[in-house]
């Protein structure tokens, strides 16, 4: 092969400037035999740590003013353009080992020489094991049971306007978006206080602060120009890098925003209907959107530019999520499919619902109660359900393997992309809102004498839905008044329920597991005035029920933690790998994000931080037993049937 296809740029441009004489082609054939040498002494491992101190050495030079940031880039390239690939990667091997061996024992605390070698190749291990894992798409990372859930820290501002529909949280920067066409951009609470030139201008805040402010206007509506949105704003997203904010409208736009100014850089007006989900590819600026339209179309924020436009789905896209790959997860609304595309290979996959969920194989004999269920596996009730699956409403991705959806009939279910159907359904994950009494239900002034059959109570659609992506932790709202936390089993095969966060009780499920309560729900549907729109309203009845005495009078006042529709969430790491916690941002509105088929005048819109912290151990013997768990985890111990889910192949 000739060397012009191996030879970086820079030495083509240098060829044109340097002289032509003999001398000057000794001089660089003496340099680069010394080159060579010096680079196979490196690989032998004579001297493991020559580029470290190479740039060390140059970090020393620059201080002292000998050679600026364009020079040094210019010596690298000399020094490494002339290796084949073979040694290029065993150069990036050593480099990327020396600093994951760094990050270790930042991350231990300990000195090296205080960290023995057995330990020190262990932690290696895990962490080059996680890495590998990430690269491949695989479950790896355990947490849910890390995390102290009862210990979360609750902060909440209040947003004027329009109901809240969005939310997107990077670094220390959460962005909301709602009906009244704005954007804005939060700063989570520090705990201290802020600085100018130096001094204290301030006291430190317990509430997020809203930074920046953008809002559109309707009178643009004809305006071709107009680079903001002129309808209510239904979704957001955020770049992982934080240079991009996007969201997407009612008026069929998509509007890309400089994260930091919330400056409109771009509005792209491709859709032809509303946009309602948005999504980035992870470690890049590639962005899928969803829309009304029935299409998903993917765009490159680097250069603002429209790539592609995806077809298949038979009603509108209301959800889409992505991962590391050029792939990207959808559901379809009414046409109760879900679609996995494979962008590169111009293929996609359709995993159809609808139907009741299925009822579990394993009862047992000595239950008495016919409402709920148990397995062998988890002793704990699951609620069963009779009502039909009419529309997928969002979409979680779980690994490139799994993923999660959530309906209107309040099923979470469980997907693998190499099964046809869910592998495991969980019904009426929020609950039942009860019916109606007859005087809504009718017109006649007298419906009981017409005999007008009474209304059952209905399950709570899930609104929003987020998960960690790798992890076995995902979220789920409503409007039960309280954020559900989840979890995926071990062997990936199983939802199971850690309760409620922030404060909220998790009894929506007893509402569908208790015959006497059902009827204490149906029964006090007619002596309130309102309806029950809160958990704790659930728990007033299940309790007097359970007690055998009739429900008070209800109320529609909630005194949940998030009272209100639930329309979307974010759940993000804090620190390194998650050792901080995990922070869960909610935006609490008074009306659903795609319509208005409930509206509570009394909420007023909200976002409500939530700082879960991890659970103290009680002492080292507990961060050893810890760790084993996850490691035996990673390797794939502990899952049945003799499938390998979460480790590798």
């Amino acid at each position: 092969m000739s060397s012009f296809f191996t030879l970086p740029a820079s030495q083509k441009k240098r060829k044109r400037v340097q002289s032509s004489d003999a001398n000057g082609a000794e001089r660089k054939s003496s340099t680069k035999g010394r080159r060579r040498e010096d680079r196979d002494e490196s690989i032998s491992g004579s001297e493991g740590s020559s580029d470290e101190e190479d740039e060390g050495a140059a970090g020393q030079r620059r201080r002292q003013g000998g050679l600026d940031s364009d020079e040094d880039d210019e010596e690298d390239e000399e020094e490494f353009g002339d290796e084949d690939p073979a040694a290029k990667r065993v150069r990036l091997a050593e480099q990327y080992l020396a600093n994951t061996q760094k990050e270790v024992l930042d991350d231990a605390g300990f000195d090296a020489v205080d960290v023995d070698a057995e330990n020190l190749r262990r932690r290696m291990g895990e962490r080059l094991k996680e890495d590998t894992a990430e690269s491949r798409g695989k479950l790896y990372r355990w947490i849910a049971g890390d995390l102290d859930w009862e210990r979360a820290d609750v902060k909440s501002a209040r947003i004027d306007g329009k109901s809240v529909t969005a939310v997107a949280v990077q670094g220390k920067f959460v962005y909301t978006a709602g009906k009244d066409r704005a954007v804005s951009k939060w700063e989570m609470p520090s705990g201290q206080p802020p600085m100018k030139d130096g001094k204290v201008v301030g006291r430190a805040g317990k509430k997020p602060r809203r930074v920046a402010y953008s809002a559109g206007s309707r009178r643009e509506k004809k305006s071709r120009d107009y680079q903001q949105h002129t309808g209510p704003i239904l979704c957001i997203a955020a770049s992982q890098d934080g240079k991009f904010v996007a969201t997407g409208g009612a008026d069929n736009k998509m509007v890309v925003w400089d994260a930091a100014t919330l400056k409109p850089l771009k509005a792209f007006s491709q859709h032809r209907d509303s946009v309602t989900s948005l999504a980035f590819r992870r470690g890049s600026n590639q962005l899928f959107s969803a829309s009304r339209d029935r299409t998903v179309k993917i765009w490159s924020l680097d250069e603002l530019a429209y790539i592609e436009t995806l077809f298949g789905h038979q009603d509108e896209v209301v959800d889409v999520s992505a991962l590391n790959e050029e792939k990207c997860l959808t559901v379809g609304a009414r046409d109760r499919t879900a679609r996995l595309w494979k962008v590169v290979e111009e293929s996609q996959l359709v995993f159809r619902g609808g139907g009741a969920p299925p009822q579990p194989k394993r009862v047992p004999k000595d239950s008495n109660n016919s409402n709920s269920t148990t397995t062998d596996h988890d002793p704990t009730p699951i609620p069963t359900s009779s009502h039909h699956e009419g529309s997928m409403d969002r979409i979680a991705s779980i690994d490139d393997d799994t993923f999660l959806t959530a309906s209107d009939n309040g099923s979470l279910a469980l997907w693998n992309i190499h099964k046809k159907k869910p592998v495991f359904v969980y019904p009426l994950a929020h609950g039942l809102e009860p019916a109606l009494p007859l005087e809504l239900l009718s017109a006649e002034a007298n419906p009981a004498e017409q005999g007008i059959p009474e209304g059952e109570p209905q399950p709570r659609w899930i609104t929003a839905l987020k998960a960690i992506p790798f992890s076995d932790l995902f979220v789920s709202g409503s409007w039960d008044g309280v954020v559900r936390v989840w979890k995926v089993s071990g062997d990936k095969r199983r939802i199971e329920a850690l309760g409620a966060v922030g404060g909220g009780r998790d009894v929506a499920s007893s509402a569908g597991n208790n015959e006497a309560v059902m009827s204490a729900l149906l029964g006090a549907a007619g002596e309130g005035e309102g309806a029950l729109t809160s958990s704790a309203l659930v728990d007033e009845v299940v309790q007097e029920a359970m007690r055998g005495g009739a429900p008070s009078a209800l109320t529609a006042a909630a005194t949940g933690t998030a009272h209100g529709v639930i329309n979307d969430l974010a759940i993000v790491d804090r620190g390194e790998r998650g050792k901080d916690g995990v922070l869960i941002a909610a935006v609490v509105g008074s009306e659903h994000r795609l319509g208005r088929w409930s509206s509570m005048e009394e909420v007023k819109s909200r976002l409500i931080l939530f700082e879960v912290p991890r659970k103290v151990a009680a002492g080292d013997g507990e961060d050893e037993a810890g760790e084993e768990e996850s490691t035996k985890q990673l390797n794939g111990v502990g899952h049945t049937d003799g499938e390998d889910f979460a480790g590798f192949d």
